[in-house]
């Protein structure tokens, strides 16, 4: 007949490592209900041909009323809004919540050849399209002067 040793730290040892494990489950950020607020950055896709340059802006669950967009005299174009958090109010409790809500800037130094008077928006699922047209830079005034 065999011998086996027993030692009864080892199933202490054993139900510490399944207590951890647990722990480490419960406590993981993912696992947590939550609702942010304050952190909501919208994606934003640049792109540039010759005669634009496009932005795609996304930001599904907010109102075209709630976003503005400007452009100062430092040609800093600036998307701002607010994507709201409404409660259902049939809903008693949150069980989890992986968007993001708050106010939201962005800002972008647009080129100096750009039209900012002629910027074109347009607001479709979810998506802002803004479309800024550039103009030809000024070239520089030359005058030739005769040799004697």
């Amino acid at each position: 007949m065999p011998l086996i040793r027993f030692n009864p730290l080892w199933e202490f040892e054993n139900i510490s490592h399944e207590f951890d494990k647990i722990r480490k489950q419960v406590t993981m950020s993912e696992n947590w209900p939550r609702v942010e607020f304050g952190g909501f950055k919208p994606r934003v896709d640049i792109i540039e041909d010759d005669e634009n340059i496009y932005f795609e802006v996304e930001i599904p669950g907010v109102n075209k009323e709630d976003v503005k967009v400007s452009v100062n005299d430092e040609n800093i174009l600036t998307i701002k809004g607010e994507k709201k958090f409404e409660r259902k109010e049939e809903a008693n409790a949150c069980c989890r919540n992986e968007r993001t809500y708050g106010i939201f800037t962005r800002s972008f130094q647009l080129p100096d050849e750009s039209d900012y008077d002629k910027i074109e928006a347009k607001f479709e699922n979810g998506i802002l399209y803004l479309t800024v047209p550039k103009i030809e830079p000024v070239k520089p005034k030359e005058v030739n002067i005769e040799i004697k």
